[in-house]
């Protein structure tokens, strides 16, 4: 029986990089999935639980590992798109933007709802508050009324008050359009 082969590594991956990137790349058809496949062909081989005996084997043997690595970051990819698919489709009480699975969709409602707080920032804490617990915790007019401790018809006032100073805001953020 043949001993193992003492093999340089570094060099005989440097030797196939290229034809097994074609490899790969035919697979996955992404650039930036190659580099991360070709990264765990490299740490595969240098940690092979078998050593290669005989040399003219290295190729098949780089080929099979790199077929192989190609299925795993497939399968690896597919359980995070799948995650990222469950999290995309849960709502969130309020955020039915998040059921929108387009991201240029969430990017834009993210960014809104960033210039929102920051219009909210702007306010009066007296118009915020009414105005986070009214769209926040939806109470109705009867209750803000009661916990503030005011009539129905203040909290009514307030409100109106509070939103034409909210829209004010985000006219000029130009995050809303000003009406005529």
């Amino acid at each position: 029986m043949e001993s193992p082969l003492e093999l340089n590594w570094s060099a005989i991956l440097a030797q196939h990089d290229r034809w097994l990137r074609t490899v790969v790349y035919s697979r996955l058809r992404d650039r930036e999935a190659v580099d991360d496949v070709m990264q765990e062909v490299a740490l595969a081989a240098v940690r092979q639980a078998a050593p290669i005996a005989d040399a003219a084997k290295v190729a098949p043997w780089l080929y099979r590992l790199a077929v192989r690595q190609v299925l795993l970051y497939r399968r690896k990819m597919g359980r995070r798109r799948k995650l990222l698919d469950r999290y995309v489709t849960q709502l969130r009480p309020g955020d039915e933007q998040y059921g929108e699975a387009d991201p240029l969709h969430w990017l834009l409602a993210r960014e809104r709802r960033g210039m929102v707080r920051k219009a909210l920032e702007r306010l009066s804490d007296r118009d915020a508050e009414i105005l986070l617990l009214k769209y926040t915790e939806d109470w109705s007019y009867y209750q803000i009324a009661k916990h503030l401790g005011v009539s129905h018809s203040a909290v009514e006032a307030r409100l109106h008050r509070a939103r034409q100073k909210l829209r004010d805001e985000l006219a000029v953020a130009q995050v809303i359009e000003v009406r005529q």
